[in-house]
């Protein structure tokens, strides 16, 4: 395992070391020591890596991130996993707002609770959430799942698309357009599946489901590989 330590060496020299793994693989598992809440650590990773960061991070941590598995031993801060294509993020305590903004695919892990728009716009990526989301969470989800064991804030799934989300606990209040769902076999094989990856032992039956009514699209939801 290749160790960094921040206090001796930048987050851009860090960031750099590890790009360089996308075009000669030299070393695949990563020690990231005293981040100290810096941001932009391991982001646009292109390369099946395994970064450990040992603290906190800041903004943007695994950010653009691709084929990698970073786990964060701390908490982290606003944009974790933003814009993700494919690989595992996890972050062993709270996430700041906006965690898995805008990703499109891979898996985010949160064992803490999530800040305010846990998934904004989110685009095909799978967020697991141990604790509880924060208000207008999933707003403006278009594909993808979240999976949230503790509570949800207001305007859960405001204006959202075709996200499947699954609250075990208690929702404030559901945004535009987001109704509850009947909890059919195929969604409790989908959550089983999911927490299974996540690593977390809860009953899928306890989870109720959300979705979207459809009444806010400007097209037919049937036609949508056609657009």
């Amino acid at each position: 395992m290749k160790s960094i330590d921040l206090a001796e060496l930048s987050v851009r020299e860090l960031n750099q070391r590890l790009h360089d793994q996308a075009v000669e693989a030299t070393e695949r598992e990563w020690a990231v020591l005293n981040p100290k809440g810096q941001h932009n650590i391991a982001v646009g990773l292109d390369q099946n890596l395994s970064v450990d960061i040992h603290g906190h991070a800041g903004y943007y941590c695994a950010g653009m991130n691709k084929k990698a598995h970073v786990v964060v031993h701390g908490n982290a801060g606003q944009g974790v996993a933003e814009n993700m294509m494919s690989g595992t993020v996890r972050v062993k305590g709270d996430a700041s707002q906006a965690a898995g903004a805008t990703a499109q695919g891979g898996l985010l892990v949160i064992e803490g609770n999530a800040g305010a728009r846990c998934g904004i716009s989110m685009k095909g990526v799978d967020i697991v959430v141990k604790g509880s989301v924060g208000h207008m969470s999933c707003f403006m989800g278009q594909s993808g799942s979240l999976v949230v064991c503790g509570d949800a804030g207001d305007a859960l799934g405001d204006s959202l698309y075709e996200v499947h989300i699954y609250v075990k606990g208690q929702v404030k209040s559901l945004g535009a357009d987001c109704i509850e769902k009947d909890m059919r076999a195929e969604h409790i094989e989908e959550l089983t599946t999911l927490l299974n990856r996540a690593g977390l032992d809860e009953d899928p039956k306890a989870f109720r489901r959300y979705g979207s009514a459809r009444q806010l699209y400007t097209f037919k939801v049937d036609n949508a590989s056609a657009y």
